[in-house]
């Protein structure tokens, strides 16, 4: 039936209808009063929405670029950081940082686990002369759906005195807490395609007084994503350059039904959905590639053991109109990632659930029980 995709991945997320009707309005002059007011209440909100007094600042980008900007205008060439790779954006961020010039040293771990805290401790404590110049982590490892201990390894970074904590947050603001000012934290990227309930083209990047310090020595070259310039113009409630006007309509829309949500309840939300996957997958006899105590609250990562992932990825698309996400790499063909990130609700999560179900028992799956997934689930939702 037309019109009918129902979007179960971690990115790009659903969008609300309020969303999407405020974006198809006609676009208003980016250097207007009326667009300046709507710079600084958006402004605002992610302030709000970051728990954070510092700066936030609005790339056309992806979070990628929005990583990148945060490499760029805190570091020099040779700096030596610490990177956390433990799935496919831990991986990145190395390969970002090592394409401009900085000494990298990555911390891992086997993907589907969570960063060691401790060995950041370890080399962080071993760094008697203060040379690392930044730590690098993924918040919620969107490859894998782990949640990585942001906050220990904060502790440890704090503890060194000298290190910047730079953050990819795409998949875990909005979902999860991620205190800024309350933690330290002096970068932190994200992506307007994920918990911001729009689609992509909108990078967000707040900003410490640490970083803002580091900035007037970084050497890195930088032109249209110089943060300095970014927060000279929205310090005046504009941009440096054309932004993404519509996106931003709908930007403003999406921020303020976050704030009628609420910060506490938004994170509910998403705890529970993440538990009622999880416990259906139980349910329906498939493995979980991310331990419960490190499980991201954004996207599970499923594990059939009877039943090829593609084989479920694909009968969903076609018998039922419903995406999921693969694995990526050495996971490709080996998990099924469901995505419950941003404007999705319990009603969403069943139905994917049983879809999922008739999947199995359309593709022969044995071991899945019908009406398994579903009980787990709604004894999750119903508590």
């Amino acid at each position: 039936m037309q019109d009918k995709h129902m979007l179960m991945i971690p990115g790009p997320t659903p969008v609300p209808e309020s969303v999407l009707l405020a974006m198809a309005k006609h676009p208003i002059g980016h250097r207007s009063g009326d667009f300046s007011q709507i710079i600084g209440e958006i402004t605002e909100n992610l302030k709000w929405l970051h728990q954070t007094q510092n700066d936030v600042l609005m790339l056309t980008a992806s979070g990628t670029g929005a990583m990148e900007a945060g490499i760029i205008n805190f570091l020099s060439a040779g700096d030596r950081v610490l990177v956390g790779n433990n799935g496919k954006f831990g991986e990145r961020w190395g390969k970002i940082a090592r394409a401009f010039g900085l000494e990298v040293e990555e911390i891992t771990a086997e993907w589907g686990k969570a960063l060691d805290p401790e060995a950041f401790k370890a080399k962080l404590e071993a760094d008697t002369e203060k040379t690392i110049k930044a730590v690098i982590i993924t918040h919620s490892e969107t490859s894998t759906g782990v949640l990585n201990d942001l906050q220990t390894i904060n502790t440890h970074v704090k503890a060194h005195g000298e290190a910047l904590i730079m953050v990819d947050a795409v998949t875990s603001l909005g979902a999860v807490s991620v205190p800024v000012d309350e933690w330290g934290l002096d970068m932190v990227a994200s992506g307007s395609q994920k918990g911001y309930m729009i689609p992509p083209g909108l990078g967000f990047v707040a900003v410490s007084p640490k970083a803002w310090k580091a900035y007037e020595t970084a050497t890195l070259p930088k032109f249209y994503l110089d943060l300095g310039t970014y927060k000279k113009a929205t310090d005046k409630n504009s941009s440096p350059f054309t932004p993404p006007i519509n996106l931003m309509f709908g930007l403003k829309v999406a921020l303020e039904m976050m704030k009628a949500e609420g910060l506490e309840a938004m994170f509910t939300r998403h705890q529970r959905l993440t538990q009622a996957t999880r416990a259906a997958a139980r349910g329906l006899g498939l493995g979980l590639f991310a331990p419960d105590d490190a499980a991201s609250h954004a996207v599970t990562a499923v594990m059939p053991s009877t039943v090829e992932a593609e084989a479920i990825r694909s009968t969903m698309r076609k018998q039922f109109d419903i995406a999921l996400a693969g694995g990526q790499d050495h996971l490709k063909g080996k998990i099924f990632r469901i995505g419950h990130l941003g404007f999705v609700s319990e009603r969403d999560v069943l139905t994917a659930i049983a879809a999922l179900e008739a999947t199995l028992e359309r593709l022969g799956d044995q071991g899945a029980k019908s009406g398994a997934g579903m009980a787990a689930a709604a004894q999750v939702l119903g508590n």
